[in-house]
């Protein structure tokens, strides 16, 4: 079902008018954020119906997902993507939905390849035994899995769809097998749902011995979209997990890879690998942020939170030049604002009501 769409209307232009032309010089946004990565959501579908992101009262049988004549073309997320890189973007990250269920993924990942961006996907792992060696073939370079429990009934309830955590980890193994290393592990955290989970599943994915060395990150439960019923008496804190784990296990933190990396690392003391924290809702990290997001049917999002997108596809298939593509992203990356997570406050549920965001399952994690 597509979402609400605007034109790309820069407040120095009139509507309908060209963007100005980019000039070639540091891109930044008003709060002087550079843009560094590109999530591509490929598919609004999932074969899950996670109780934080689809709900199967709202994706329901009569939920109208895209037709797939809206989505981009391979072709033309290549050509917005090389544009992207053109402007400074060094990684891509391509989501969903479920990522996976788009056809031929790996044909994608090979076209992208060239662009020579940091190249990425988050996947639930339902089927990835199948596409991981085909996708690490093809030039993918890091994999992430969402897997929110090891528990065989929690992890059912929470993904709605009684599929297995065995065929999930089975998933996990077949990317370690093709060479994807370490894999990230993201564990969204909903209290009174898998909370009880939180030490074993850092027991669970140290490295102990068997040479595992995947990394675990604990996702605070956020307010995305208007469907999951976001409630603030549901969030667990970071600090709250870390301080669970840190009874059981010693922990020290460690530096950030890089500027602007939403996880925060912490390393085991025994050297037994790290863990990550992300905590959108009680440490935003919005100062930071470089990410921009195109939706399945070429909507631009400048934030997650957003309840507003920019069409690019209508310029794609209007004949725009990659000029006039790349001075319509520029101009919409110089007039982004958005800090949502660091503004929310106690009225938020309230806002929530009145104010329509748009849904994750639309343009990505």
């Amino acid at each position: 079902m597509a979402q609400k769409v605007i034109s790309i209307r820069p407040e120095s232009l009139m509507p309908g008018a060209r963007a100005p032309r980019y000039d070639g010089g540091q891109l930044a946004d008003t709060l002087g954020r550079p843009m560094r990565d590109l999530r591509i959501s490929v598919t609004d579908r999932c074969n899950f119906r996670c109780v934080y992101c689809m709900p199967r009262e709202v994706f329901d049988a009569d939920y109208k997902f895209l037709p797939h004549a809206a989505l981009l073309s391979f072709e033309e997320i290549v050509r917005l993507a090389g544009v992207f890189v053109g402007l400074g973007v060094k990684k891509i990250r391509l989501t969903g939905g479920e990522p996976l269920l788009r056809k031929d993924l790996a044909t994608l990942v090979g076209m992208l390849a060239p662009l020579g961006a940091d190249l990425t996907l988050t996947t639930n792992g339902a089927t990835l035994v199948k596409h991981a060696r085909a996708l690490k073939d093809a030039g993918l370079n890091r994999i992430t899995v969402s897997l929110d429990s090891l528990d065989e009934a929690t992890f059912r309830a929470m993904n709605d769809a009684d599929f297995p955590v065995a065929r999930v980890l089975e998933g996990i193994a077949a990317a370690a097998d093709a060479g994807f290393a370490p894999i990230k592990i993201n564990m969204v955290v909903k209290r009174g749902a898998n909370d009880h989970q939180i030490v074993d599943a850092a027991r669970h994915w140290r490295t102990d011995g068997r040479g595992r060395g995947h990394i675990l990150r604990f996702i605070e439960y956020m307010d995305v979209g208007s469907t999951n019923g976001w409630r603030m008496d549901d969030v667990i804190p970071s600090a709250e997990v870390l301080r669970r784990i840190a009874a059981v296990f010693a922990l020290e933190q460690a530096e950030a890879n890089y500027g602007g990396e939403v996880a925060e690392r912490w390393r085991y003391r025994d050297g037994a690998g790290e863990i990550g924290v992300i905590s959108s809702v009680t440490r935003a990290f919005c100062r930071d942020c470089s990410r921009m997001r195109l939706s399945t049917e070429g909507s631009l999002f400048t934030c997650l939170f957003a309840r507003q997108g920019h069409d690019l596809k209508a310029l794609l298939r209007g004949g725009a030049s990659d000029d006039d593509l790349r001075d319509r992203i520029a101009a919409v990356w110089r007039l982004r604002d958005d800090r949502y997570s660091e503004i929310r406050t106690a009225q938020t549920e309230e806002m929530r009501a009145q104010q329509r965001k748009v849904e994750m399952s639309y343009i990505g994690g």
